[in-house]
């Protein structure tokens, strides 16, 4: 006797959205990783200040270690980019984008503070268009049934 299941000559729909799913997971997270190492790669320790257009120099290393990335299932998406610290200011942004900005300094032991007009020095867009290539390949051969 000769046993046909109906089911088997369809898609287990659930199956295929889990693996789906898990594949975008994985794929987003490891584009956002590869996107953070090549921002935190492109700022290089160094003294002085950077040329406009090129992306800034590090002196302390925070803007570098605070380069994160994360998955948001809300929005089937990833969120590469710096986090902001506890220290009020815009740094991260105007490094980016460009602006003004109030900058501290002392003065004969006095705190002053001064508005300062920064020009671009762009980093994450940057590391973004540099993995752009790389991300057709991560999709291949992602979703696994099982």
């Amino acid at each position: 006797m000769i046993d046909l299941r109906i089911k088997e000559l369809f898609f287990d729909r659930p199956m295929v959205a889990r693996a789906v799913n898990k594949a975008k997971r994985g794929v987003l997270s490891r584009a956002g990783a590869f996107i953070r190492q090549a921002a935190r790669t492109s700022i290089r320790k160094r003294q002085g200040t950077s040329s406009p257009g090129s992306p800034p120099y590090s002196h302390t290393g925070l803007l570098r270690r605070f380069i994160l990335f994360g998955y948001d299932r809300g929005t089937d998406s990833v969120v590469v980019g710096p986090v902001r610290l506890n220290k009020p200011g815009e740094a991260p942004r105007v490094l980016e984008l460009g602006g003004t900005t109030v900058i501290e300094q002392r003065v004969r032991g006095r705190r002053v503070r001064a508005r300062a007009r920064i020009q671009r020095r762009p980093y994450m867009g940057p590391a973004m268009e540099k993995e752009l290539p790389k991300f057709p390949a991560l999709w291949r051969n992602s979703i696994r049934p099982g």
